[in-house]
Order: C-alpha cells, then structure tokens, then sequence
C-alpha cells in the first residue's frame, strides 16, 4: 500500500509540473520532490512479493512514462531541431549541409517551427536575422550551425517524419520516446528475471529506470534521441557474453546514434586484459569480435551521409565540445570537482588520466559475466569527471545502476538534472560533490561488506575444520 501511494505522489508531482510547461528553473524543486518520491517508491518495492512488485512496476512505469505527454517540451528545444532534420531529408537534402537558418532552406519553413511577429515572444525562441532587421525567429536552437547528430539518430528523425500525420507537429517524437522508454523497461525486466541473484529483486531493480523522473522529462516529454542509445546499450551489454557480434553490432549502432554509449564498450570487453584464463590469441579474438562489427555499423551508418554530403557529416560536433568547455581550456562548469583540488589547466588532463585508469581496471579486473558493472563504473567515472550540465546524458547511468543494482550511482543523474535545471551558481558543482561521496561511501560500504563476508566464512571452515579434525582424533 505504501509503495501505491508514493508511486500516486510521484505521478501527481510530475503531471501538473510537465504539464505547465514551465521553464527549466521553474521546473527545479518539483523535480526535486519527484525525485524524493521515485527514491522512496524504489526503496519500499524491494520488500514487496514478486507478484505484487510486478504488477506496480507495470502499472507505474505506464503512469510515470505518460506525463511526458502532457505538455509540449519544457524545457529543451531539441526535438524541434529533429523535425527539422527530418523535414529536410525528406526532400532529399542531407542535414549536414545546410544550417537552419540559411535561405536555400527557406522554402520548407513553417509557422510552427519559424513563427513570425507575436509568435517569437514566447519562450525559447532564436532570431533568424535578414539583412539589417530580425524578421522572423525559430524554435531550433543554434539555427545558424549544422546538424550534430550521428547518422542513425538522423535516420530515426526521416522515419518518425515519414510516419507523422500532417500538423503532428512534437507529438510523434513524444510518443516515439515513450514507446522506446516502455520497450528499455521491459529489456531490463527480461534480463534480470532470467540472471541468477537478480530474479526476485527484478521488479524493483527495474523500476530504477522505469519509475525514474527523468525518464518522462527527458526521453518523452523533450523526446531526446537518447532513448534509443539506451535501448540499444542496454540490449547490447545483456546479450555480448553470449553474442559478441551481435553485442558489438548493437553497440556499434548505440554510438550511431549518440556517440556517448561508446563509454560502454570497456564494459563489454571487461576483463579483457586478465592474466589468467584465456590466452592472448582468444583474448585479441574476443576484442575484435566486438569491436570490429561495432567499428564496421559506425562507418556503414555514416557512409551514405558521407556520400550524400558536400559538407562534413560531423556537423558541429568540434564546435559543440568548445562552446561547453569540454577543450583543454573548459568552462567552470566542467571539470567543476576537479577544478576544486587542482589548477584549471590541470582539470582537462587529470580527467583524461581518472578516466583511463577506470578504464584499465575495467579491462584487466572487470568481472567478463557482468559486463554493464564496468560500463556503469567508467560511465559514472566519466560523468563525475567531466560534470556535463544537461540531463538528458546520465539516463544511460540510469539503465546501467538498473542493470547492476548500485542504487549510489543514482545521484550522478540527479546532479546533472541540478546542474540544468539549478536557478543558483554553484548548484551543479555541489550536487556533484555530493555523488561523488555517494558513490565512494557505497564502494566503501560494499567493500566491508564483502571482506565481513570473507571474515565470516574463513571462520566457518576454520571452526568446521576444527570439528572435523577433533571428531578424527577420538574416533
């Protein structure tokens, strides 16, 4: 009964918050409050039976995923710059040759992406300069650079508009989300009823993702292409040990889409670099059967953009990582608990090295049957490193912490939801420090748990030892 109520009080947070379309800051505390509740909610089905746990992981992970529908996006634009790719590959043109905002692509604007007069003084809304005057504004962001996204993402957006009614307008993309965020819950369900120490903990590992509120803000309500990054993440890491093509073929296609889930890959190839077991010819055997079809579906996905293309297919991607500080300069945003204990120039560097350490303890100690432990473990190392500021990116942490059930990760997807949605400078920075000592006193925690495991069974054979050696002795 308790969990049915909190799963009530975090759908009720969440509607009325998405569904008055507020700002990003103004969205700031009832996401907090959603996320105090989905906390509780995940905490209390653990104790619930199988049955019963089911039945509300089904019936609120639909609750919770439909009031991203509610409301137009609320506080990110770029879905509008996917109906835009969409639309323009629709008419046989690639997206990475012209920016929005330039004339030879005049003819395909529309009132709803290209308002006029009183329309452009709403919220998020970018001036398209003409001549000396601003006559008309957009919905795009950054209107007058290329296209960013990876080619498979632009393959999403031509099929989600090929598949639009007329005057749909954001909703296709909404419900695309949704259906992508539903089909991830029910992967993670699968893989964790058919994976021994997880079957009766599977509902509320689940619900991690399911019941998570940045799933509907994020993957639904601003329809991100992330979802599918994730879907098939999470699809790859569950099916590699057994399918190293398929698994690389999977990610391979993850990365197409965002680029991000490449984190994953060390993951997959987790104890790779152990010195026992399996000789160096099947160990370099296991590597590239992952990352060759991985390497081979990124360039397949990129070829025929490649071809179709006068511009390069990277689109802004080089003038995105310097526009957010992610060059060996950096904003004070990234870096940010870095930039606490060492000088800025060191931040960039320093985070390049903690990240290749997680991912060589990946590699060499990783456990190879629990592939997404070390995908969470370096992915969570690379989000604290580099602290980016937008959501949206740690839902992959999510789908991992789901997967492998280290609840102290959650908090690196809720400080990249402060780090967005925080009014104050600093926000961000702290909600950072704060997963970082969640994470460290988890280790910590399952670190002593682990050796007053060790401690006590040592024990156990001592004293049984003993008892045998004694019962021998007066036979």
């Amino acid at each position: 009964m308790g969990t049915a109520v909190l799963l009530v009080a975090l759908v009720g947070t969440l509607a009325p918050a998405i569904g008055e379309n507020a700002d990003r800051h103004g969205l700031f505390w009832p996401y907090a409050l959603a996320w105090a509740f989905f906390c509780a909610a995940t905490w209390a089905v653990r104790g619930l039976p199988t049955r019963q746990a089911m039945c509300l992981l089904i019936a609120g992970g639909i609750a919770v995923t439909a009031t991203g529908l509610l409301s137009p996006p609320a506080t990110s634009t770029d879905s509008y710059r996917y109906a835009w790719d969409g639309r323009v590959q629709a008419e046989g043109i690639s997206p990475y040759d012209h920016a929005p905002a330039e004339a030879a692509l005049a003819p395909l604007r529309d009132p709803w992406l290209f308002p006029r007069g009183h329309g452009c003084d709403g919220p998020y809304r970018y001036p398209i300069p003409s001549g000396d005057s601003v006559t008309s504004c957009t919905r795009i962001n950054r209107p007058g650079v290329h296209t960013i996204y990876p080619p498979l993402a632009e393959a999403y957006f031509l099929l989600v508009h090929g598949l639009s009614p007329e005057g749909a307008r954001h909703k296709p993309l909404q419900i695309g989300g949704a259906l992508m965020a539903l089909m991830t819950s029910a992967v993670l369900l699968i893989a964790l009823s058919r994976r021994a120490g997880t079957r009766d903990n599977a509902p509320a590992y689940t619900a991690c993702y399911a019941w998570c509120p940045a799933v509907p803000l994020e993957l639904v309500n601003n329809a991100h292409v992330d979802a599918l990054g994730v879907l098939l993440a999470v699809i790859a890491l569950t099916t590699v040990n057994r399918h190293r093509v398929l698994g690389g073929t999977l990610l391979g296609a993850a990365t197409a889409v965002k680029l991000l889930p490449a984190v994953t890959v060390p993951g997959a190839l987790s104890g790779v670099l152990a010195a026992g077991g399996k000789t160096p010819t099947r160990r370099m055997l296991d590597t590239l059967a992952v990352l060759g079809p991985a390497a081979l579906v990124v360039a397949l996905a990129y070829l025929p953009y490649a071809l179709a293309s006068r511009n390069s297919v990277l689109g802004y991607f080089f003038g995105y990582l310097t526009e957010e500080g992610y060059d060996d300069a950096g904003s004070r945003d990234r870096y940010a608990l870095l930039r606490l204990v060492l000088p800025d120039s060191w931040a960039f560097p320093a985070a390049l090295v903690i990240l290749g350490i997680a991912i060589f303890h990946v590699l060499r100690h990783g456990d190879a049957d629990r592939p997404w432990q070390g995908a969470l473990l370096v992915t969570g190392v690379g989000f604290l490193v580099f602290t980016p500021g937008y959501s949206w990116y740690a839902l992959l942490v999510v789908a991992l912490v789901a997967l492998d059930g280290r609840w102290e990760w959650l908090g690196v997807p809720l400080a990249g939801g402060v780090a967005y949605m925080g009014t104050g400078a600093g926000f961000g920075t702290i909600a950072y420090a704060l997963a970082a000592l969640a994470v460290t006193g988890g280790l910590v925690a399952r670190a002593a748990s682990s050796n007053g495991s060790a401690w006590r069974a040592a024990r156990h054979c001592r004293t049984g030892a003993g008892a045998l050696l004694w019962k021998d002795r007066f036979r």
